[in-house]
């Protein structure tokens, strides 16, 4: 296949399963585009998933608020009882003087999770009112780096796993906090698994080559 200039590269794409090259090509809303060797398939053309998107963006932050707010769990032990706060987690190993252990739980456990689904929030807005190609291929890019260092469902792990050990010498008692935060990794795994960023982007590219 002869290229032209460096363009149109932008209109090439590689099979995740067999890397048979293809010639990106139009195709109509509700659509896909398989692989002509191996049948997998490149990429959906399918105008929903910008609604879905952004309720489903929306509802995470609004979990996440929750998650962050009221205590996650309570834990009695011998007339003493303890809360625990996601925040309170990562503050609490800064004061111990854990400095980086507690900013990394810091960035990861609170920041990148609220930027991504607010990023995930104003990229679906845009394609919605199809305003701001440039700002919303950005916002892509932002979101392929940002996406990985999400670790909320490790924390999540980490917290049943502690529960289980505790839960012979202490009464545990399971805050709102603690199903609001189940509910958002739910979110946040289906947004990274069955939403794909490389659908997105079919998605921004078929919605501004419509408007021009």
């Amino acid at each position: 296949m002869k290229l032209e200039n460096e363009d149109a590269l932008d209109r090439l794409i590689i099979c995740p399963h067999c890397h048979t090259l293809h010639e990106e090509i139009h195709i109509a809303d509700g659509t896909k585009a398989c692989c002509v060797k191996c049948g997998s398939v490149l990429y959906r053309y399918d105008s929903r998933l910008i609604d879905q998107g952004l309720a489903l963006s929306l509802t995470a932050l609004i979990f996440f608020a929750v998650a962050n707010i009221f205590p996650v769990v309570q834990i009695e032990m011998l007339g003493n009882e303890q809360f625990i706060t996601i925040p309170r987690t990562f503050l609490s190993l800064i004061e111990n003087g854990f400095y980086f252990v507690g900013l990394f739980c810091g960035v990861v456990l609170f920041l990148f999770p609220l930027a991504i689904f607010a990023l995930y929030v104003l990229l679906f807005l845009l394609l919605k009112l199809k305003k701001g190609e440039e700002l919303s291929r950005r916002l892509l890019v932002w979101l392929s780096y940002m996406k990985p260092w999400s670790m909320n469902d490790i924390f999540l792990i980490s917290i049943l796993v502690a529960l289980v050990k505790l839960i012979g010498y202490a009464q545990i008692h399971m805050g709102v906090a603690f199903w609001a935060l189940v509910v958002f990794v739910l979110l946040d795994i289906y947004m990274t698994r069955y939403v794909k960023l490389n659908e997105i982007w079919m998605l921004r590219k078929q919605i501004f080559m419509e408007k021009q």
